[in-house]
């Protein structure tokens, strides 16, 4: 028989577990505000580490401010279609939760609305699978109000289907004079209601999506390349780019520090940028709803120029999460571009070095440590050779009547120095690729002088 596991709570650094204004989205249900004691329930169906899936559900729910007093487990060849689990082991979840006085129970699985509603029925307590404990982290770690309405999107797209047991009074007619007769109830209400807000979100959305384009197509016109950080959640992503960029981009020991995409130039040598862009870590089966909702933050992976995969070389299943990112990078379209792979955090590893190798597909593997600035020489240097391009260095004549070449040329960090004369004409030197020459060759006429 299987056995309950008690769990020791781990130190989790630099843990936020502030209060946030969450979405509108969590007033769709009547939720207890006592305390969050919560049992952790994972079943294995042979095809995964057990202890490895309970260390991550684990730190997933002190993430979103649970204290996990037991975990239950167990083995099935396939869910059971009524209770997820077996009668059995439904007594035996029932069982701690009375011994622990829990508020919660959390699935490390996805479970059905009917599921979700027959365990609540015979635990009489509140239950949570993974894709709606995922969605509680974003809630809370959202911050810009692009985050907010890709999450309370997510939230709503996932509590749709979950209506039927948010309200007491959902199958209750409307009554009063002037609304007696067939009508509808309330739960058909909700449901309208909740149709009418997805669809005002989805326009919101689109409408970043378009200034996001926006800005991408700004940025091709010059010339100026995009590299997107992606890996697995506490990769070391966000110490990672503040390191690059020198930025102060909120980054903490734990899972999906970083939710809202963030963009900042870094500049590899006097005459090459790039923009490169901090984006939310992905999870082993990240939830579907957060994949359609965060598309248009997602968009930056799929339209970057080059992707830094950024692993954390001290992880004991690395490989199994590099595959994991890879599959989530397929199912956004975004797996057919460049990768860069980068081993973080080597200062964990005894005696190991940073160092530029290659894998055994020929593709570039640096080792660094972002949080000791370690190895971030090799980094640059691999971008630079990956965005290396003729560069035309010499001096051209602007005119005061020329302001707009003026501009363009600072815009691209193409001037060098200026030297102006009594004329008014300006000698300015310039130091731009071939291909942003040509461009101003083609609008402006100019001319390198002699």
């Amino acid at each position: 028989m299987n056995r309950i596991i008690t769990i020791h709570r781990r130190a989790i650094l630099a843990t936020d577990n502030s209060p946030t204004n969450l979405s509108s989205a969590s007033a769709l249900f009547e939720r207890p505000q006592t305390g969050e004691r919560s049992v952790l329930v994972h079943i294995d169906f042979y095809n995964s580490s057990v202890q490895d899936e309970l260390e991550e559900l684990c730190s997933l729910a002190i993430s979103a401010g649970a204290d996990p007093v037991a975990v239950i487990d167990g083995k099935r060849n396939s869910p059971d279609a009524r209770i997820f689990v077996g009668k059995g082991k439904l007594e035996e979840i029932s069982r701690a939760v009375n011994a622990y006085n829990a508020d919660l129970v959390i699935f490390n699985h996805q479970l059905s609305p009917s599921q979700e509603r027959n365990i609540e029925r015979e635990l009489k307590c509140r239950v949570l699978d993974r894709a709606g404990l995922i969605l509680d982290i974003f809630a809370q770690r959202a911050r810009t109000f692009e985050g907010k309405l890709q999450v309370e999107l997510a939230q709503l797209r996932h509590m749709s289907t979950r209506l039927v047991r948010g309200w007491t009074h959902l199958e209750r007619q409307k009554g009063g004079i002037g609304l007696r007769g067939p009508g509808e109830t309330q739960l058909e209400t909700d449901r309208r209601l909740l149709a009418i807000r997805i669809k005002q979100l989805g326009k919101r959305l689109e409408k970043v999506r378009k200034q996001r384009d926006q800005g991408r197509n700004s940025r091709r016109r010059n010339d100026v390349p995009s590299v997107a950080l992606v890996g697995y959640t506490n990769a070391g992503k966000s110490t990672l780019f503040n390191t690059l960029t020198e930025s102060g981009v909120y980054a903490a020991d734990q899972l999906f520090a970083t939710l809202d995409p963030t963009l900042r130039k870094l500049q590899l040598s006097s005459s090459q940028n790039v923009v490169l862009v901090d984006t939310v870590g992905f999870i082993n089966h990240l939830p579907h709803e957060l994949i359609a909702a965060f598309r248009a933050t997602l968009e930056e992976t799929c339209e970057a120029d080059l992707i830094l995969h950024v692993v954390d070389a001290s992880d004991e299943l690395r490989e199994d999460r590099i595959d994991q990112v890879n599959e989530v990078l397929r199912s956004i379209g975004a797996d057919k571009v460049p990768q860069v792979m980068v081993m973080n955090k080597i200062d964990l590893q005894e005696n190991s070095n940073p160092r530029h190798e290659k894998d055994r597909n020929g593709n570039d593997l640096i080792w660094v440590s972002a949080q000791e600035s370690s190895g971030m020489k090799l980094l640059r240097e691999a971008l630079q050779d990956r965005f290396l391009d003729i560069i035309v260095e010499g001096t051209i004549a602007i005119s005061p009547q020329d302001g707009k070449l003026r501009s363009r040329l600072y815009s691209i960090d193409g001037i060098i120095s200026e030297e102006h004369g009594d004329d008014g004409i300006a000698k300015v030197k310039i130091a731009v690729p071939q291909k942003i020459y040509n461009q101003l060759h083609k609008e402006f006429n100019i001319k390198l002088r002699e």
